[in-house]
This record gives C-alpha cells, structure tokens and sequence, in this order.
C-alpha cells in the first residue's frame, strides 16, 4: 500500500515537529546550571592567571590579557572566571570508570593563580570529557553549558613546506 504525497507530507511534517520539540528540550535541559554546581572562584578568591598548556590569559588593570593567537580573549577569560563545577565526590565505582574512559595523554594542563594566593595550582583539564582535576586528585564535573567556552579559539596559521 502506497502512500499518498499528501501523507508523506503530513509525516514530515509531524517528524519535524517532533525533531524541533525534542532539541529544544534538550537545549533547555543543557542550557542551565546543575543544582549541585558551584562556582570555582569568588569575590574573595578571583581567578588572576591561567595558562592552558602553552596559552595563557592574565587579568590586567582594565581587561583580561591573553596569548597573541587567541581570537576570543575575552570571552575565554570570562568562561574559565566564572566557571562552575560539580564535585564527583570519593565514589570509587564513579572514579574507577573515570580512570578507564579518561586517556590520559589528552588531559590538558591548567596552571592556575588565584588572588592572593603565592603559590600557583596544577589542574588536568580534559575538555572531552568535561572533567577537571585538582591538585589534590579530586575529580570535577565540568556542566555541558560551560565545556565549549572554555577552549580558546586560535588564530590560523599557515606553514609553508618547501
């Protein structure tokens, strides 16, 4: 039995409906902070510095400073300043199946300088996964709102082979 154009039509059109309703639920599930996030800095604890791997960002009298090659200093200054993050906590099933998803030769790492504070921190950034690791091996869980702004947008650049 073959169907008409007119109830192809209509199944597209319901399909489309329901592709459009289901995207826009996902984006506001997303798009919002979890109940159990909580932001990495304060008033009284202000990220200064960062350097992620070899690109950095410093926080200047007037405006957030970066590396030459990054496009979108102040944007990418602004995501890693007020970043949220979700405590994974000492689950040892949770942080066992972090351990086998996670390559570890695709952490990142985030030197970061805290005001007030002499002694800079090492952290483990994987932008992948969406996960950060403290300096005391604590595990973070980085909200899927947050993760794209925190990787920097780099100036091209062309190499000449000869």
């Amino acid at each position: 039995m073959a169907l008409s154009r007119k109830k192809w039509n209509n199944i597209i059109i319901l399909a489309s409906i329901m592709m459009i309703s289901i995207l826009t639920l996902l984006k506001n599930k997303t798009a919002t902070l979890p109940d159990d996030a909580r932001p990495l800095f304060d008033n009284n604890s202000s990220l200064v510095q960062l350097q992620l791997d070899t690109l950095w960002l410093n926080k200047g009298s007037k405006a957030w400073q970066c590396h030459p090659d990054i496009l979108n200093c102040q944007s990418w200054a602004k995501a890693w300043s007020e970043i949220h993050l979700s405590a994974l906590g000492q689950d040892i099933d949770i942080l066992a199946a972090i351990d086998d998803d996670i390559d570890k030769h695709s952490a990142q790492r985030v030197v970061i300088q805290i005001a007030d504070k002499q002694q800079p921190q090492l952290w483990q950034f994987y932008p992948k996964q969406g996960l950060l690791e403290s300096p005391a091996k604590n595990w973070y869980l980085i909200p899927p709102s947050q993760r794209e702004a925190l990787s920097p947008i780099i100036k091209a650049k062309v190499s000449v082979n000869h």
